[in-house]
């Protein structure tokens, strides 16, 4: 009777410790895919920065690249812009911001082309566009001006225009999308 019983026992202890094991593969692998998950996807790593050759764009001229579905506005200031930037009285901005604390070099000027009123795209990237009394850019939808550092001053944009992380890769190449080391 004593045999019997010890082996229950044995087969008894065997039963949990096998249960028990396969509850914590099942455990680790459904805690493997949660945390698995969290990471980004391929598609989202392959636009997370962008470099972007500067060398062709002339003085006074601005070009649009995409970076995360988003238009990003590179213009590269004529010196009477740069001027016009610095020499603004910084009670007069909706959303005070020296110039000095939005660009990395003077001549170039890097922002998110988003209004951020309400996500409209400003006009102001080419020449013949309307680009408001301000020499920056104009947004159509509901009237915001923005001047020549991207900064709100007429309309009802709370904010200026964002800057992007970038860094200068090259005197012509900056990556947009990585944090300025």
């Amino acid at each position: 009777m004593q045999k019997i019983e010890n082996n229950k026992k044995s087969r008894r202890d065997f039963l949990i410790l096998a249960s028990s094991a396969m509850g914590g593969v099942g455990i680790a692998g459904a805690t493997w895919t949660l945390i698995d998950s969290m990471n980004p996807a391929a598609d989202a790593l392959a636009v997370a920065s962008v470099d972007v050759n500067l060398a062709p764009v002339k003085e006074g001229q601005a070009i649009t690249v995409m970076w995360q579905g988003k238009p990003i506005f590179i213009r590269r200031r004529t010196p009477d812009e740069i001027k016009a930037a610095v020499n603004v009285n910084m009670n007069e901005l909706v959303d005070p911001q020296a110039d000095k604390d939005r660009v990395q070099k003077p001549e170039w000027l890097v922002v998110i082309g988003v209004c951020t009123h309400l996500g409209c795209v400003p006009s102001g990237q080419k020449v013949s566009d309307n680009r408001g009394h301000f020499g920056g850019w104009f947004c159509p939808c509901h009237g915001s001006e923005y001047d020549t550092s991207g900064r709100i001053r007429k309309g009802p944009a709370p904010k200026n225009l964002e800057v992007p992380h970038y860094r200068f890769l090259s005197d012509h190449s900056i990556r947009i999308g990585e944090e300025a080391v």
